[in-house]
This record gives structure tokens, sequence and C-alpha cells, in this order.
């Protein structure tokens, strides 16, 4: 199975940057998509965007235009530059791969965007 970590959370200001990363290891294929989710207290887990192998993104409608999703794959890692952070934002962000049928999900990161 794919072990994934994030890292590059924390608090920041309604109208601020953070940027997200989440690194695989333990894999013998490339995921075929890697994503983030996220999940605010009291809701369920949402998608947030994804990317493909080959650099095709997906976004929620809700961040399309501030948060911008990319992959490395020499490195391994999928980015989250978030900007214009609101604090609806706020959330635990959670890094997933899929290989087939395979799906990988990191531990989660905590995003606290303050109005």
């Amino acid at each position: 199975q794919v072990r994934l970590v994030e890292s590059g959370g924390g608090l920041v200001q309604a109208g601020g940057s953070l940027r997200l990363s989440c690194v695989a290891s333990e894999i013998t294929f490339e995921p075929n998509v890697m994503g983030w989710y996220r999940q605010a207290p009291g809701k369920q887990r949402e998608l947030v965007a994804t990317i493909t192998s080959v650099g095709i993104t997906n976004y929620a409608a809700s961040v399309n235009g501030r948060f911008a999703i990319s992959r490395d794959s020499a490195k391994n890692t999928v980015y989250l530059q978030m900007n214009s952070l609101k604090s609806e934002d706020t959330a635990v962000y959670y890094c997933k791969s899929e290989l087939g049928l395979l799906d990988s999900w990191g531990q989660g990161i905590q995003v606290t965007v303050s109005s």
C-alpha cells in the first residue's frame, strides 16, 4: 500500500496562502490519480482537487480559481497551492492516491483560516 505523508498546514489569516505537500513512498507503480480532500468539523469529507498522471486536473467549484494542484512524479509528490484563503477553507486536508482499485490516504493535516 502507498504511504502518504502530508505537510505544510497551519494557521493563516483570511486572504493568505499556504502550500500543502504530500509525499508518496513505498510505491511500486505511479498512482493514476492523486488528490486532495478535506473534512471540516461536522461535515463529510469532500473533494478539493485531483490530478492524473498525465496532468489532467479537476477542482471543486468552491476552490476553482484560488487553489492549484500540481505533481512532481520524479519526487512522488503532489502539491496544493492555496491562495485567497477563506474561513470556510478551514478543515483537515487529506492526500489520496488511486492506483487501480487501491486507494490510499494520508493521515491528514490541519489548515485553519482565521477571519
